[in-house]
């Protein structure tokens, strides 16, 4: 029998061998299960606090079933795990701690393939991310999608109708009452945001990267195919250790460019860049932002749904899912690249790949907008670049000019936003500083700004908006994020005042700042940083080591990796 990585703590005749597997057998597990078989972890993000990820308990089971048909040997292991909706001040702060944990997690353990469980928006990034720096075969399992929102005889989107449906109340226009009874209409099942969010955007990346089955994005969480998937997926892992296929040879430079062409296609969330170029950065992949620009900007919206479009992830399920954007796309593809099913795309898909709707998937040559892909905006307010999302932009701001109304922090804009004083209109720019990833700390959610109320009583839907923040890959808008360098470390956004022009001019990829650099010196030489967020602890460690959003905004001492090589024993 071949020999594998988890025989060097099994396999010893000695104390060490001892101890490794007496220990084990406390579990009730039989001799026969150390016999040098496939040992795989199931690394499973479950948490009670994670609502999308609350179901992961039942995929691990699944999968722990085709591990033990294939002949291997499964160990289910917790890590952090991260939820969107309930972690303050955001999960993204945690982000880097989770990958770490992760990460010493598979290395420090008798594992020879991996399996992650995912779901929630930061859980996959941070999972794979921890797992490309270790270099096992690795397949990721997504959790799926919660089933489409009902309300009122109509589909609702989970996050892109909360602020949808918050504009309406801030209005008068719904009740509260009414208001209230969304929140069950929304989340009616397990799983994820069913929109084209930030999660659903995660498990299309997997996808398109080669790292997961094929057509296995979409499917939603409570289809009895999602435990399918998740066995035939512990079935593979056993078969990728036997083949010696780690993530290093499926993860290439072409994996990562058809995964930035695919999101361009689907409408993905503009979260997407930060979490893509974190996982690149892992493994040694140079990725930046000319390159998202470059490669991706140019490609078709070809998939219809929140908050691009109209409909959601059940219907993009049925309709075909990713397989039939692949095939959609296969001449703009790398369609020769391996996969986890030790496959290339255009195997998986061969009979696969058909569109069964195409008001949900558009064809390559006649899509819904033709050139979608997110844009990177660079200028004297954004040195080292900026993005803008068009498929969820108001073409009649994409060129902008207009006077800037700016908030200090996230307190001064929700103590001033609803004012009746404030002196803004709908041709302004609302400016958010601090809140980036050392300045919030943690780079929230919160670029999408809610209009003024005064605004949207006169039917105002829209405004640029800019900010060193993020927005969650379900909400809309005209809005400028990941401003880098940052407002808290002194990027120019920081000396932004009240009644400063600024232009936006998305077709030629420039946002300015009308203000001299003599004038911008001077007011460097009187801005003073905020205080430290944090002087003991993690956010400490963050804060001190956190990378600009331009580079993914790791922790610069976590890029790269570090095997799975580990000498010492224990005892």
């Amino acid at each position: 029998m071949k020999s594998y990585r988890s025989s060097t703590w099994f396999g010893k005749k000695d104390k060490m061998g001892l101890i490794y597997r007496s220990w084990m057998k406390n579990q009730g597990m039989p001799e026969d299960m150390f016999d040098g078989r496939p040992v795989i972890g199931i690394c499973n993000t479950w948490s009670e606090l994670t609502p999308c990820n609350a179901h992961l308990r039942d995929i691990a089971e699944s999968v722990r079933r085709g591990v033990l048909e294939a002949g291997g040997f499964p160990l289910e292991f917790p890590i952090m795990s991260l939820g969107e909706t309930l972690m303050k001040p955001t999960a993204m702060l945690f982000r880097n701690l989770a990958s770490m944990d992760a990460e010493e997690s598979i290395r420090g353990n008798p594992i020879d393939g991996v399996v992650l469980l995912t779901g929630c928006d930061k859980t996959t990034p941070s999972t794979l991310m921890g797992a490309a720096s270790v270099d096992l075969p690795t397949i990721v399992v997504p959790g799926g999608p919660m089933l489409n929102g009902k309300y009122h005889g109509h589909d609702i989107g989970s996050g892109t109708s909360v602020w949808k449906l918050t504009e309406e109340l801030k209005k008068g226009e719904i009740t509260y009452d009414e208001y209230a009874e969304v929140e069950s209409c929304m989340s009616r099942s397990p799983g994820h945001c069913m929109t084209m969010g930030t999660a659903s955007t995660m498990a299309c990346m997997v996808e398109a990267l080669g790292m997961s089955l094929s057509g296995g994005a979409a499917i939603p969480a409570v289809d009895s195919r999602r435990k399918r998937l998740a066995q035939l997926s512990g079935r593979r892992i056993v078969e990728m250790v036997k083949e010696d296929l780690k993530i290093s040879k499926i993860l290439t430079r072409d994996a990562f460019e058809n995964a930035i062409k695919v999101n361009a296609a689907v409408g993905g969330s503009s979260n997407f860049i930060i979490h893509l170029t974190a996982i690149a950065g892992r493994m040694g992949v140079a990725l930046n932002l000319d390159d998202f620009d470059d490669i991706g900007s140019k490609m078709p919206l070809l998939v219809n749904l929140m908050p691009s479009g109209k409909f959601l992830m059940e219907d993009f399920y049925y309709a075909g899912g990713v397989p039939a954007v692949l095939k959609q796309m296969q001449s703009v593809l790398k369609m020769d690249i391996l996969t986890v099913s030790g496959k290339t795309h255009a195997e998986n898909i061969a009979d696969k790949g058909i569109n069964y709707n195409k008001e949900v998937i558009y064809e390559f040559e006649q899509p819904i907008i033709k050139e979608a892909g997110i844009t990177v905006l660079k200028g004297n307010l954004a040195v080292n670049g900026a993005v803008i999302k068009p498929s969820a932009a108001t073409p009649s701001l994409m060129q902008h000019r207009g006077r800037a109304v700016v908030f200090e922090n996230i307190e001064d804009y929700h103590a001033r936003v609803d004012d009746p004083d404030l002196d803004i209109d709908e041709t302004c720019v609302m400016v958010l500083k601090t809140v980036g990833p050392v300045g919030y700390p943690g780079m929230p959610e919160v670029g999408n700004m809610t209009l003024p109320k005064k605004l949207l009583d006169k039917g105002v839907t829209d405004m640029v908006r800019i900010s060193d923040g993020r927005m969650s890959g379900t909400a809309y808008g005209t809005v400028i994020l990941h401003v880098s360098p940052e407002s808290a470390i002194g990027g120019n956004l920081a000396l932004v005042e009240n009644g400063d022009m600024i232009e936006l001019d998305v077709a030629n990829k420039r946002i300015h700042l009308e203000v001299s650099d003599e004038v911008l010196a001077l007011r460097r030489s009187n801005w003073v940083p905020s205080i430290p967020a944090a002087t003991r602890g993690y956010v400490n460690l963050y804060v001190n080591h956190v990378q600009q959003a331009d580079k993914g905004a790791d922790l610069d001492f976590l890029v790269g990796g570090s095997g799975s090589t580990v000498t010492r024993d224990s005892h």
